[in-house]
Parts: structure tokens; sequence; C-alpha cells
């Protein structure tokens, strides 16, 4: 049996605590979303009631934050524990998983180019169901109207898409003082007022629609989005090219610590293991189950 020295073996201090800085801002990011998700479930109750989530129809905004910071703290975790202890599987499980959610974020932004009507029907589906759900959850009627004054539209393709909420529906069975109208976030807002008007929005599609621009906003969300995205695209691709530069660099400083790394520890089970032989010279002595690699 042959057994050879490994002349540089040793983990570079530099990278090694380069990586767990980087990892360890990463980590308390995910700690800080899973915090403030879980916060805002007991605000709403939630936590009590976890039922409550499956009877939103649209999406709760809380979840997307809790899943990004159970994301965030498992990977920051083994970003840190696997620099700090020089752990190869959880380094290796760090640098595998952020390249694959690299090559997923960039395969998602070619699919959507290349199939751009099918990803403006599912959006369309997505605002649509959630339109539905507006009042049912706080968190969502928030998120919706800071999109709608954000990008002065009104629903999905237009004010009439809010017939589908049964509040601001226009049909004769609804008995609701919102009917008819839309949400004080499709109002066109008035210089003159320094306090929000809630209530601007009532038994405004009542009136003629050659006057519903005088009042609010008749674009809809998803043709102002379209119009933003070619007026700020070097913004997009700027925010783009810094997201992918910050995931390229952990698996480039992991690919310096993990080769190094695995040379600290290698079992061998041969029939030599169980032999109690110390070599003088110190090239290698059985420890346990395997045989390590003195340096």
């Amino acid at each position: 049996m042959h057994y050879y020295r490994y002349s540089n073996a040793e983990v570079s201090c530099w990278y090694k605590y380069l990586l767990f800085s980087y990892n360890i801002v990463f980590w308390l990011a995910g700690v800080v979303f899973l915090g403030v998700g879980l916060w805002a479930w007991s605000e709403k109750g939630v936590l009590s009631d976890l039922t409550k989530v499956t009877r939103l129809h649209g999406i709760d905004p809380v979840v997307l934050v809790l899943m990004v910071g159970v994301v965030m703290f498992t990977l920051g975790f083994a970003g840190c524990v696997g620099a700090l202890r020089e752990n190869i599987c959880l380094l290796k499980f760090f640098c595998g998983t952020i390249v694959l959610i690299f090559f997923l974020e960039l395969a998602v932004a070619v699919l959507a180019f290349l199939f751009q009507d099918w990803v403006r029907d599912r959006f369309r589906e997505f605002f649509e169901s959630n339109i539905r759900s507006y009042r049912d959850d706080i968190d969502l009627q928030n998120l919706i109207d800071s999109l709608q004054k954000a990008n002065q539209c009104c629903g999905a393709y237009g004010p009439e898409d809010w017939d589908l909420n049964v509040y601001f529906n226009c049909s004769g069975a609804s008995y609701s003082r919102e009917k008819c109208g839309v949400p004080f976030s499709c109002c066109v807002p008035d210089p003159a007022q320094k306090v929000v008007n809630t209530q601007c929005g009532y038994d405004v599609r009542t009136q003629l629609k050659s006057k519903w621009d005088e009042s609010i906003f008749t674009k809809g969300c998803i043709q102002a989005l379209e119009g933003w995205l070619p007026r700020n695209i070097y913004i997009v691709a700027g925010v783009f090219i810094a997201i992918s530069l910050l995931q390229v660099r952990s698996p480039a400083l992991c690919g310096f610590l993990c080769p190094r790394g695995s040379h600290i520890f290698e079992p061998y089970h041969t029939w030599e293991d169980w032999w109690p032989h110390v070599e003088l010279a110190g090239w290698w002595l059985p420890v346990g189950g395997g045989v390590a690699r003195t340096l």
C-alpha cells in the first residue's frame, strides 16, 4: 500500500474568513426575513390557525418572505459553518445550491424572453386571482395598492378587472358601498390633498368611460410593466449582473477551499486499519475506523 504526503493541505485563512464574512451577512439577512415573516403571521393570527393561509385564494406575500428567509438562513448557515470548520460537505452543498439557483434564474429569464405571450397570460391569471382576494389579506392589499400607485395603473388590463372582486363588482346582487368602484390606489392623486382620500374610487365606474381618466388610472398594470421594462432596461440589467456576480463569488471562494480542505482527512478501510501500527516517520497512523494522513 502506498501513502502520499500532501505538501499544501493548509486552508488559506484569507479565503476561509472572506467566505465566512460573506456568508454571515447572508445568514443574518435570512434571520431578519424569518423574523419579519413570523411577526407578520403572528399579527394576522396565522400562527394560531394555519388554515388561514390555505383559505386565501391569492398569494400571501408573507409566504414569499418566509421562503426567501428559509433559503437564505439555510445557505448562510451552511456557508458559515462550512468555511469556519472547513467542512467539505457543507461547502459543496452551499456552492452547489448557489450554482443551481443561478442557472434556474438564468433559465427563467431566457424562457420569459422566448415565451412572452405565455408569461403575459400567466401573469394576468396571477394578478386576477389576487384581485379576487384583495380584501381577504391586508398584506396582499398593501402589495396591490403599492403596485398600482407606483405604476399609475388599475387592474390587470383596466379598471373593469375589479369586477372580479365581490366588493367592487357592479352586479345588482352586491350591497357593498364599494360597488362599481375601484381601490383608492387607482385614483389620480391630487397635489392639493395632503391626506389620502381612501373613498376617491367610490362609484367611479358608474360614470361614462370617457370621464374615467379624469379621476382614475385607466391603463392596466400589465401594460404599465411592459412599458416600464424598456425604459429601465439598463437598471434591470445592472441589478441582474450585480446579483449574478454575488452568486458567482461564493462558488469561486469555495473552489479555493474545497480542494485544499479535502486533503486534511481521507479515510481508507483495509486490513491494516485494524493493525496497531504507528509509523515513526510520521507519514500515517490508524485512527478509529480510518487512516488520517498526518501533514
